[in-house]
């Protein structure tokens, strides 16, 4: 990306990558764990190419300036917070909100509680939180595939596995796919002091309000790939159920996790089809 601005919002300040026309239409991008807004770049440079407006921040925990202390500042509602401040801080009346793998799950979020500031969603790997919770409930391969949270919740224990031995069970979580120079990035990010921590905080902040969150009333597409491990198909084939808009599903046929940076031209390609039918393009 082109280039670096930082968002102050109260006493958090937040590392933002910014690039393209300023005029152009607005899109934010929200990164998952364990990387940062650096896993957007190749996907961000085909949307500014087509005269997009890409903003993608460091997340809260990711930025060391937004770094608080303690579970509770990591709520799915704070983290949705921090979408519309960012937008009220760059004075976006509206955007479209893209998210991947956590980043979606704050996506959803914010589209189903604040509508009114989000034009179209494409969310990435996470369905809708309503599906994904129906499915940690009631499907086993779902359950399954979700059972490295239980390590990711344990204060202490979970810091001390992923980063022992040059952070070989962090740098194991990404798919061969994903570019070696990023993950030493995203390593020596979550490897400062509190970093990994904040970041785990998401999980550990995990509730049962995920199940009741409302359904989306925007545009939406949510683009699945059949090489995830982390989501299986009975919540992604259930998401539609959340939508009460024009919706998209797409299959990514053995694609992994990590779709923005395994298949940028296809997730951009989503992203340019879900903003520009919103715009009549």
């Amino acid at each position: 990306m082109s280039g670096n601005a930082e968002t102050t919002l109260g006493d958090l300040t937040f590392d933002v990558r910014v690039a393209g026309p300023p005029g152009g239409p607005p899109v934010v991008l929200l990164h998952g764990f364990p990387e940062t807004a650096r896993s957007w770049t190749a996907v961000a440079r085909l949307l500014v190419r087509d005269g997009y407006r890409v903003i993608a921040p460091d997340q809260r925990g990711y930025s060391p300036g937004a770094r608080p202390e303690g579970v509770g500042h990591y709520g799915i509602s704070a983290l949705a917070g921090d979408v519309i401040g960012l937008l009220d801080d760059f004075e976006i009346d509206q955007a479209h909100l893209v998210g991947h793998d956590w980043g979606a799950a704050v996506a959803w979020h914010t589209a189903a509680h604040h509508r009114d500031r989000v034009s179209t969603l494409t969310g990435f790997s996470v369905p809708h939180l309503a599906a994904y919770g129906w499915a940690l409930r009631e499907d086993d391969d779902q359950r399954a595939r979700s059972s490295y949270i239980q390590l990711l919740r344990m204060e202490d224990k979970a810091e001390s596995v992923l980063l022992e031995d040059d952070a070989r069970r962090l740098r194991a979580m990404f798919d061969p796919s994903v570019d070696r120079d990023s993950v030493d990035h995203y390593v020596r990010t979550l490897s400062r002091p509190g970093a990994l921590t904040a970041a785990l905080n998401w999980y550990r902040a995990m509730s049962r309000e995920w199940e009741s969150t409302p359904p989306v009333q925007v545009p939406t597409t949510y683009v699945w790939s059949t090489g995830d491990s982390a989501i299986g198909s009975a919540a992604a084939e259930r998401c539609h159920e959340f939508v009460d808009a024009d919706y998209e599903f797409v299959v990514l046929p053995d694609v992994s996790h990590w779709i923005p940076e395994e298949a940028p031209a296809a997730a951009a390609d989503a992203i340019r089809r879900r903003a520009g039918t919103a715009a009549g393009g």
